[in-house]
């Protein structure tokens, strides 16, 4: 099985500098590679304390320099907020300055506060999400950018050439059983960040697998699974930490997502949140962050890898990427979160059979054609 590591640079309420958190964040992502994850990843998100990442791929070209080893993974690059012409450039970059590490992680977006902070109308978030991901991906494979319905890019090459395919190392997170087939068509792997029933998630794969088959004419990659952790010895101090931090990190998404306003859900592409949003109002905001607890694999050592093996019996992930401090959590805490990870349940998993993760292809020929 492959592990990852996964900062997510949160801040809620300010109880901290933003350059303490930062400083923290980058000790513990460094601490990654010594104590053996296999990779390290973050998730790009802009003006609120939610997750100050604002650029996943400068922080993995970061990264990169303080690393010889760990693959490099962003969950996600927000597509329809960048000029895609510059988004394949800093990938191609990013590849040679780590010499093929990356795994490319590639989203839409959901937050109203991001999508109007970037002047984007967010009912175009997913015809962008397409047209982008196809004119990047295509990029990558021939070394150029050219097309798209809108934008209508004239050619120009890609320099530094790409050297190494971005096939069967490329993902995208999807949620909705909407994006399912659109993934697919796409010819990317998915990446899994838990929050409906993992039974829905397994009827959700089953779409996904068969559009990808008839598409493609293969099977898909292997997905990788993000995750909330929290790993004790002691069973009641597990459950007790899982409820107050997991259940916390939960509280902060419908904070910056809005997911409890009448807007949510509304727009096009986007109906399926409307669910989330009333099953929230049923709920309420602590009966859902409960519930999405519920799907994380917390508990001491046993506890974690059981829901990791029943994750895997639904899903077949060949990758997990581990977030261990978020919703304030003391970093002393998150730290020996991840401490009691890496001595009792880290070994357990690298002896989990799996399909090793597609290494990237030469490309043929490492210049344009003259």
């Amino acid at each position: 099985m492959h592990v990852g590591y996964a900062p997510l640079f949160q801040n809620p309420g300010n109880a901290l500098s933003d350059a303490e958190v930062y400083a923290q964040e980058l000790r513990l992502a460094e601490m990654a590679e010594p104590l053996g994850f296999d990779s390290v990843w973050s998730v790009e998100h802009h003006f609120t304390d939610y997750t100050m990442c604002p650029d996943v791929l400068q922080f993995l070209s970061y990264m990169a320099g303080k690393t010889q080893r760990v693959k490099l993974g962003s969950m996600v690059v927000v597509l329809p907020w960048h000029d895609p012409v510059r988004v394949a450039e800093q990938i191609v970059m990013l590849d040679h300055l780590s010499g093929g590490r990356v795994i490319l992680g590639l989203g839409r977006g959901l937050a109203r506060v991001e999508y109007e902070g970037f002047r984007i109308d967010q009912n175009e978030g997913r015809q962008r999400f397409v047209e982008y991901a196809e004119l990047v991906l295509q990029g990558l494979e021939r070394g150029y950018v050219e097309g798209g319905e809108t934008l209508q890019q004239p050619r120009r090459d890609l320099r530094p050439y790409p050297m190494r395919s971005f096939r069967g190392r490329t993902f995208a997170a999807a949620v909705s059983p909407e994006s399912m087939p659109i993934m697919a068509r796409l010819g990317v792997g998915l990446l899994v960040i838990p929050q409906k029933p993992w039974d829905v998630v397994e009827q959700d794969f089953a779409v996904y697998t068969q559009v990808y088959r008839e598409e493609n004419g293969c099977e898909p990659p292997q997905p990788f699974c993000g995750g909330f952790f929290f790993v004790d010895e002691n069973a009641d101090r597990a459950e007790e930490l899982a409820h107050k931090y997991i259940g916390g990190y939960y509280h902060t998404v419908m904070r910056h997502y809005e997911m409890t306003a009448e807007h949510f859900g509304t727009h096009k592409g986007y109906e399926f949140y409307r669910n989330v949003g009333r099953y929230i109002g049923r709920h309420g905001t602590d009966g859902a962050a409960r519930d999405f607890t519920k799907l994380m694999p917390w508990g001491t050592p046993q506890q974690v890898l059981d829901k990791l093996a029943l994750i895997r019996d639904k899903i077949d992930m060949n990758g997990i990427m581990c977030h261990f401090g978020f919703a304030g959590m003391p970093y002393d805490e998150a730290e020996r979160n991840m401490q009691c990870f890496v001595r009792h349940v880290l070994p357990e998993l690298k002896s989990w059979e799996t399909t090793p993760l597609n290494e990237p292809a030469p490309l043929a020929g490492a210049a344009p054609a003259a």
